[in-house]
């Protein structure tokens, strides 16, 4: 893990969305998506119910990416410049060059592969510049689709993790996924192919 990489915010960008931080501005995008049962009832929250709400939470994801404690990118659609969502890492176990991925996407935009996407290019970040050795996604066990994206991108399931997490006042079991860069490289040689 090359801690030094997040010295600087790095952009990223897909064919059709930048990822970014997730600056003030975006604060009613961000709300939309925060406040939306649909969309936090596999983020392991209650749905937020005030704009200070959101503010509270890109001030905490833009000062935990400041202190090297994780980093999480605003999801922008390049056709009309919205903020749709957010992905990132974070748990950071540096000795084990390890860390969690965790994402979450505006239902009006699920089903048109935009997560997939993003995803790809964050796991290439970070196995590549960052320099991690293993990317874990926690997932709720009913959570399919998420399931699906993780799958597409080389992850493998590796077990069910009972009562792992206290959320929305609820032990939840939670579905360990990984993967290895050593895998990653296998599966980017494979999807280059065709």
């Amino acid at each position: 893990m090359r801690l030094e990489a997040l010295d600087v915010f790095p952009v990223l960008e897909t064919e059709r969305l930048i990822l970014t931080k997730i600056e003030p501005f975006y604060l009613e995008s961000f709300y939309e998506i925060f406040s939306k049962e649909k969309v936090m009832e596999k983020y392991g929250m209650f749905p937020i119910t005030e704009l200070k709400d959101g503010a509270w939470f890109i001030e905490r994801f833009n000062d935990s990416f400041k202190n090297k404690r994780s980093i999480r990118w605003g999801l922008i659609l390049k056709s009309n410049h919205k903020l749709i969502g957010t992905c990132g890492f974070h748990g950071f176990n540096e000795l084990s060059s390890r860390a969690e991925m965790g994402y979450e996407l505006d239902d009006q935009y699920w089903h048109k592969g935009l997560m997939r996407e993003a995803l790809e290019a964050i796991i290439k970040w970070g196995f590549t510049t960052f320099e991690l050795n293993r990317i874990e996604a926690l997932i709720y066990p009913d959570n399919v689709a998420s399931e699906q994206i993780v799958i597409r991108n080389g992850f493998v399931f590796e077990g069910c993790l009972r009562q792992y997490a206290y959320f929305r006042n609820v032990y939840q079991d939670l579905n360990m996924y990984s993967l290895l860069k050593e895998e990653w490289l296998i599966h980017e040689n494979i999807s280059s192919r065709g």
